[in-house]
């Protein structure tokens, strides 16, 4: 198993699967000859003669500008970008800006900002399906023209009882026969405006009675009366997302087109729309081909954009960057790295079959990538008070601790040793059960770093309660010393001086949902909700965290990895947010 993430190029190079294997099939066979593509949106045929970014393999990453990317999208990332790269090609980054009434321009930064974060450039490539609405208007009015589209008045319920079930064919509508020039004269009416929203659709006309419900004369465009976030109120009507993606795909010489699954009954009609544009002379051969491959399918998350939305309108979580939320932007405040996804994407690899990824999956390899980057550091999450009885008040000495096992050339740090100090509350118990190493009365255990001690007892409240545990150390078993081993124990823990430690919020994340899938067999998915997902606790942390900058990462020896938190820490006054543990806490 690789210890070393690989860049995008190299994700997409490591294992073959049969998208490659269809890619070089059609490099081998020559089918798409080095294009000459101007970077400028417009018809294929306009580009002859421009010499810019010739490419063989181009693809695209098509996102919506109407929510934040999530977990899915980083393999669809990786994947597109991947594979562009791996052959020479190019991958463009374009927004299909069909649908005016739920973009904004805050998802269109965030999505360029994830693509960044995650090691990708689109370089000059970037669209908007917007910048074709004029090319999309004339290929619609061109169907009409040509008999393979009408304009259809039906009501949008009166469309779904005549479209026909998948085991009864649809039935024709009253204006399916309708000659041309009537429903080019219609469609120019809703182009200007004259019509309200929903009294008519412009429909392609290709087969009612086909066993694929997608060729049942799809809706092609409709009426929408609202300011477009680029286009403003220039056009009033507006493409499906089904009618808009082919033609996107073939104005930009897309090649390989990738879609997850459940896009695969779409194919048909891709194809029969790119034929028919081709057909009329508005679009150049050789046509882009779409090719499906299965979705992510996490385990323990949700990602549908209806859920995720639903999660941050009703406060479940603090907003699209909760480090809970399966958002990138989630994700990368939780101390996810770009390089771990990376990692994701190559180890699960692309199929035609749906499956379920278990999300500890994802959490082994941000593990592994956070294991080489991480300086080690000390925090204790839940003190108690260690006394030494015998070392002399007032003194101090300072431990060496290396700042990462693996990596000596990061040198070692000093860790103040004082009189009283910080320990975990669990490691000390009065009455031990076997196997237990730790602090009880006549045991001896190791203060990593430092000396051996054995413990004498401790001090309780009126309640009963532990407040502070006394202990003995032998002077001549300092690490790193001729002594060190002269007394053997089982038991090291670690421990912050209790005056130099600096207190500090930390964040204790864990999964958002508690079944591995949320709202299986109808059930509400919030019903599902992890309760535990969040935990903020005052923790004590050695002295060097205290300069430790937003987005900064590192292992606390023994609790896992953790990252400054990018939204609310401040100078000299860092909040901690768990990335993930040393190991899956889940397993069963």
């Amino acid at each position: 198993m690789s210890k070393n993430p690989k860049s995008g190029a190299e994700t997409a190079a490591s294992s073959s699967n049969f998208i490659r294997s269809h890619i070089e099939a059609d490099l081998a066979a020559g089918k798409y000859v080095t294009r000459n593509w101007s970077g400028k949106p417009g018809p294929a045929s306009s580009h002859a003669g421009a010499a810019a970014d010739p490419a063989k393999v181009r693809t695209r990453f098509p996102p919506e500008p109407n929510g934040y990317l999530h977990l899915g999208h980083a393999k669809s990332i990786c994947l597109n970008f991947g594979l562009a790269q791996h052959y020479g090609g190019a991958c463009h980054l374009r927004f299909d800006d069909t649908n005016p009434e739920k973009e904004e321009q805050e998802y269109v930064d965030s999505i360029r900002d994830a693509v960044q974060w995650l090691g990708f450039d689109w370089g000059a490539n970037g669209y908007f399906a917007s910048d074709y609405f004029g090319f999309m208007y004339e290929a619609a009015e061109y169907l009409i023209t040509s008999g393979n589209a009408y304009v259809d008045e039906q009501s949008a319920e009166q469309m779904r009882a005549s479209r026909g079930t998948l085991t009864e064919p649809g039935k024709p509508g009253p204006w399916r026969e309708r000659p041309a020039a009537e429903s080019l004269g219609r469609f120019r009416e809703m182009r200007e405006g004259k019509h309200a929203d929903g009294t008519m659709v412009l429909r392609a006309k290709i087969d009612m009675a086909s066993p694929n419900i997608n060729l049942r004369d799809p809706a092609i465009y409709r009426i929408r009366k609202a300011t477009h976030h680029r286009t403003g109120d220039a056009w009033c009507i507006y493409p499906m997302y089904t009618f808009a993606h082919p033609i996107e795909d073939a104005l930009e010489n897309i090649t390989h087109s990738l879609c997850t699954l459940e896009f695969a009954d779409q194919r048909p009609f891709y194809d029969w729309l790119l034929g028919k544009l081709a057909d009329g002379g508005l679009l150049a051969r050789p046509l882009p081909q779409q090719i499906e491959f299965a979705r992510l399918n996490l385990g323990h998350v949700v990602l549908s954009k209806r859920k995720l939305i639903q999660l941050v309108d009703e406060k479940h979580v603090s907003g699209w960057d909760d480090p809970r939320l399966p958002t990138l932007a989630g994700a990368r405040r939780r101390g996810y790295t770009a390089e771990g996804f990376r990692l994701f994407a190559e180890r699960i690899g692309v199929s035609k079959a749906d499956s379920w990824i278990d999300y500890s999956v994802l959490e082994d390899c941000m593990r592994e990538h956070l294991n080489e980057i991480a300086e080690r550091r000390i925090a204790v999450l839940d003190p108690l008070k260690l006394i030494i009885d015998n070392y002399p008040e007032g003194r101090q000495e300072d431990c060496f601790a290396p700042n990462h096992p693996q990596k000596p050339e990061l040198g070692k740090r000093a860790v103040p040793l004082t009189r009283e100090l910080w320990i975990e509350r669990e490691d000390f118990t009065e009455t031990p059960q076997k196997g237990y190493f730790r602090l009880f009365p006549g045991n001896k255990v190791r203060l990593r770093y430092g000396y051996v001690v054995e413990c004498t007892g401790c001090d309780k409240d009126a309640a009963g309660n532990i407040t502070a545990v006394h202990c003995q150390y032998l002077p001549e078993t300092r690490s790193g010393t001729p002594g060190a081993e002269s007394v053997k124990v089982k038991g090291n823990i670690h421990w912050l001086s209790a005056a130099q430690a600096r207190a500090a919020e930390v964040r204790l994340y864990d999964r958002l949902f508690k079944a591995a899938h949320p709202g299986s067999g109808g059930r509400d998915f919030l019903l599902d909700l992890n309760p535990d997902s969040a935990r903020n606790i005052t923790a004590q942390l050695e002295p060097a965290l205290a300069t430790a900058k937003a987005g900064e990462r590192f292992q606390f020896e023994r609790h896992g990895y953790f990252v400054a938190d990018s939204r609310d820490s401040s100078p000299g006054m860092p909040v901690f947010n768990r990335a993930v543990t040393l190991r899956d806490s889940w397993v069963k």
